[in-house]
């Protein structure tokens, strides 16, 4: 009779990466993010152990990010050139559910949009469109929606709606007019009129223009009891992006991903003896078609009868096994232009998947390292325009154990995870604050 062990839940958290410097990051306010990623660290680690499964709890903790003016999402998100705010959420999980990943864009009323991402991967596994009575589908299967369909749906469904004056902040504001008025384009008092704000959030403080305000996307990924693994991702874009604009948060493969695999794992007898060349640790057909390309190739090997070695056996009997099962989930933030042209999270996990004995730290780090692709992927521009900046984080199922693994290019990103030794870790820069 086989048991089923359960898995030690993982969780990590990030808070959005960028320009992050010790000179525009000051005691007081790095104090300010690490507490509140503490708190939401603590507060969705108590929800994984009474048995909350991945997607709630990843849901649990963006949702708290969206709530918080801190972070470029939900309350605290960035302004569009036209002084208006468009969000952008995601969920993706390992197994589980029809759809596996939802994105939603061009969010303006949905107080928490992360919870509308949610939805319509819950719902997506009941048949309907999910726009007749009771709410029930998943909007005709869909995995992305935009606008004003899809938050008609989040009514439809219940989720809370707010009016856009919500959402606004005023050192956010003054980022967007800073950065318009650099280029020369602010119009006194235009602004205020097109997003309707007035005088709305006095007494929320300004910005000086020099202290960082997070930037980039924030995520969180879960690996919960059961095995599964869960990425919610939420955003406000691009400070002073093009209305319309959809970035790599909302857009499967390209700045969330998740997934699992059965891999093959072969018992000592099925290895094959080292005295064996190398053509003879490849399958048959490979071998054939590497023998027509490289006369010679199989010279010590006798391909003349349709040998079969046990390891082919072991792996044709494997097909059917899922023994060894592996699953990854990341979460990107940075410059979504960049993760998109690369389909950077997927490109990770396809390397983790694909490339023999390659890790998803190795993977991560080869993404979103110093000189990794995304680095790469922005030339000559690289440091002056923001291309190609940003990070991953993620987490590693591997013989049932979760591995946190995260890395990133620019100069900070903010993180917070407990580490396998079981303590907090809040963290910005490569090295402590």
């Amino acid at each position: 009779m086989s048991v089923n062990i359960p898995t030690a839940p993982r969780l990590i958290i990030h808070g959005g990466a960028g320009n992050i410097t010790r000179a525009n990051l000051p005691p007081s306010s790095y104090t300010l993010y690490a507490s509140t990623l503490l708190h939401i660290n603590r507060s969705t680690t108590n929800l994984l152990a009474r048995g909350a499964p991945a997607l709630d709890a990843a849901t649990h903790a963006v949702s708290l990010l969206e709530d918080s003016p801190l972070f470029n999402c939900g309350k605290g998100a960035v302004f569009a050139r036209n002084g208006t705010i468009e969000l952008e959420a995601s969920v993706m999980v390992s197994r589980g559910y029809r759809k596996r990943g939802c994105g939603i864009m061009l969010i303006k009323h949905v107080k928490n949009p992360i919870k509308l991402a949610r939805e319509m991967l819950v719902r997506g596994e009941v048949n309907g469109g999910g726009t007749g009575s009771g709410g029930s589908g998943g909007a005709q299967g869909h995995c992305q929606l935009s606008g004003e369909m899809v938050e008609d749906l989040g009514r439809e469904w219940g989720l809370e709606m707010v009016g856009e004056r919500y959402f606004w902040t005023r050192k956010r504001w003054e980022e967007h007019k800073k950065g318009l008025e650099a280029e020369g384009k602010w119009v006194v008092g235009w602004g205020e009129k097109v997003a309707g704000m007035g005088d709305v959030g006095v007494g929320d403080g300004g910005w000086d223009g020099h202290e960082y305000l997070s930037q980039g996307t924030v995520g969180c990924v879960v690996l919960d009891a059961y095995g599964t693994l869960c990425v919610a991702t939420s955003t406000g874009g691009l400070t002073n992006k093009l209305p319309g604009r959809i970035g790599d948060t909302p857009t499967l493969g390209a700045g969330f991903w998740a997934e699992q695999w059965a891999e093959p794992s072969r018992s000592p007898l099925q290895q094959r003896p080292p005295s064996l060349s190398v053509a003879a640790m490849l399958p048959l057909s490979l071998r054939h078609l590497v023998e027509d390309c490289v006369p010679g190739f199989a010279r010590s090997v006798d391909l003349s009868q349709n040998t079969t070695f046990e390891g082919e056996k072991g792996l044709r009997e494997e097909k059917h096994s899922s023994d060894n099962v592996r699953a990854v989930a990341m979460s990107g933030t940075g410059n979504g232009d960049s993760f998109l042209r690369l389909a950077a999270v997927r490109t990770a996990a396809a390397i983790a998947r694909f490339s023999p004995c390659r890790s998803l730290s190795s993977a991560v780090t080869q993404i979103a390292g110093l000189g990794g692709e995304l680095q790469q992927s922005a030339g000559d521009r690289w440091g002056k325009t923001g291309e190609g900046e940003g990070g991953i984080i993620g987490i590693e199922l591997v013989n049932g154990k979760g591995k946190i693994v995260f890395d990133f290019n620019c100069g900070g990103m903010f993180r917070t995870f407990v580490g396998d030794d079981g303590k907090e870790i809040v963290m910005v820069f490569k090295d402590k604050y």
